[in-house]
């Protein structure tokens, strides 16, 4: 065997990725591999790299989607460069920003939204009649920080909150 190269099953030993993590990346286009006479994956070793910047970029709460429309700004789906994350990580910040942003009003409203038992519909900030925040996209749009008087036209929506 070529020494460059490592068999899924070193790959996911070394990299801590599940072999059928491996086999899923593969199939989604972030990874990329070879095939020995006898059918078996064969990895170059540059791909742990590879396969740590997925992590990575998971961890940070990327889909796998936006992970490989990152990879694909590499040429010849190489590995990520030192200088290739900064730019990467760079163009991510506005999205890790909005989100550090949705989940710290999330955190801020938690204990007086959900479960408070207030039983007062017209100042709860989970109230949704008619099911009219379904237009501005999923989850609990109020509580994200949609205004419910921002209602869509012909609906008016009245909630006053406790603050």
């Amino acid at each position: 065997m070529n020494d460059k190269m490592i068999t899924i099953g070193e790959l996911a030993k070394r990299s801590g990725v599940a072999a059928s993590a491996l086999r899923f990346y593969e199939d989604a286009g972030l990874l990329h591999s070879t095939r020995t006479s006898g059918r078996q994956r064969q990895f170059s070793r540059d791909v742990l790299r590879r396969v740590g910047f997925i992590r990575v970029a998971q961890s940070i709460g990327l889909r796998l989607e936006e992970i490989r429309a990152a990879l694909s700004t590499l040429p010849e789906n190489r590995t990520p460069t030192k200088q290739d994350w900064e730019r990467l990580s760079r163009s991510w910040r506005p999205l890790l920003q909005q989100r550090i942003d949705s989940l710290t009003a999330l955190r801020d409203q938690l204990s007086s939204c959900i479960g408070c038992g207030c039983l007062s519909l017209q100042k709860c900030a989970l109230y949704n009649p008619e099911d009219i925040a379904q237009t501005r996209g999923n989850g609990p749009r109020y509580l994200l920080g949609d205004n419910p008087a921002e209602a869509p036209a012909g609906r008016t929506i009245r909630i006053a909150r406790d603050d």
